[in-house]
């Protein structure tokens, strides 16, 4: 049986919480604080002394050891660089889900077993598991909790440093950094035209496709409308454009993926019928659509019941079906109508 579990601690409140309902089963919990950027590198910002002084303070609050571990090489390898080859190549990569798979349940899982010899591993990530919340087998009501709960936990459990904290979003190492400045510092700028996809008009200049992603705004003065990004092109480093946020041509319901990850096995609705019929998003913060999925050479075809905003080369479409995540696979191709 699961007896020693190593959370993940990222001195914020979800993992703080994830340690205190651990140790309240009677687990033998240890602490990890990670650290996947140099912070003494001045292209970067982190704020992971604050981030490890939050979490010492919760494992001193809960009576359990912390461990501090440097994942910087394989973050900047496994990573970082891949996070810079897809936005020089005109993509928009999603680190989260990098970060998640290289180091999070990768390097960070086998460091705990191999040198903390612990049973299992445990983060703030909010999911339900045939294991069941505590490892034990599944059961219809186990637990689930709101980010407000969490919060009230925290507060009750007087963990009152990361109670309040605002959450992580983006990349944690930029900071208060602006993006576009950060970004400079690794991919030289190179200038390029913004075209308007109706009128054939060049209506600006930028300084470098990397620092643009499909659906954003260009912030583009003296036009009437504000101008929205619909397409980077890495050939001519032109960004095509469409006047308005509701403009046709950033709505499209057919993409086209690279080899899906399955997260248990390929769903026998895609092996035996050939077309799986699924919910699809591309946005953690976005509703479930409907959806057909086939396969083809290179990895899959997506039918969406109906169209989305700007979805992007680069991210990642995840498929479920029955309130399971079946699994995932980055987007490769938009195909875009343009009759409208």
């Amino acid at each position: 049986m699961f007896k020693k579990v190593a959370v993940g601690m990222s001195g914020g409140v979800d993992s703080a919480v994830t340690a205190f309902l651990l140790k309240k089963a009677n687990y033998q919990v240890e602490g990890v604080f990670m650290r996947n950027w140099d912070s003494n590198y001045e292209g970067g910002f982190c704020s992971d002394e604050k981030d490890f002084e939050d979490a010492s303070f919760v494992c001193r609050k809960l009576q359990i050891p912390l461990h501090r571990v440097h994942f910087i090489k394989q973050y900047w390898n496994e990573v970082f660089t891949v996070l810079l080859k897809e936005y020089e190549s005109g993509l928009t990569p999603n680190p989260d889900i990098l970060c998640n798979r290289y180091i999070k349940f990768d390097s960070f899982f086998e460091h705990c077993r191999n040198n903390l010899s612990v049973d299992a591993i445990a983060t703030g990530h909010y999911a339900d598991t045939s294991f069941g919340p505590f490892l034990e087998h599944y059961k219809e009501d186990q637990t689930r909790y709101l980010k407000s709960e969490v919060r009230e936990i925290a507060r009750q459990e007087g963990l009152i440093n990361v109670a309040s904290k605002r959450d992580s979003t983006g990349i944690c190492f930029i900071g208060k950094k602006r993006f576009k400045n950060f970004i400079d510092e690794f991919i030289p700028e190179k200038k390029g035209n913004f075209i308007d996809i109706d009128t054939g008009q060049i209506v600006g200049e930028h300084s470098g496709i990397h620092k643009w992603t499909v659906g954003q705004r260009c912030c583009l003065c003296n036009w009437r409308d504000a101008y929205f990004v619909f397409k980077k092109d890495i050939v001519t480093n032109n960004i095509y454009v469409v006047p308005g946020t509701k403009h046709p041509a950033l709505w499209n319901n057919l993409c086209f993926t690279n080899i899906p990850h399955w997260i248990c096995e390929e769903p026998i609705e895609l092996t035996k019928n050939g077309v799986l019929k699924c919910f699809f998003r591309f946005q953690h913060t976005k509703l479930l659509v409907p959806c057909r999925v086939v396969k083809n050479t290179e990895g899959l075809t997506i039918l969406l019941d109906h169209k989305l905003r700007a979805l992007t080369e680069g991210q990642f479409g995840v498929l479920y079906k029955d309130g399971e995540c079946l699994g995932s696979a980055k987007i490769t191709n938009i195909f875009k109508n343009l009759i409208y």
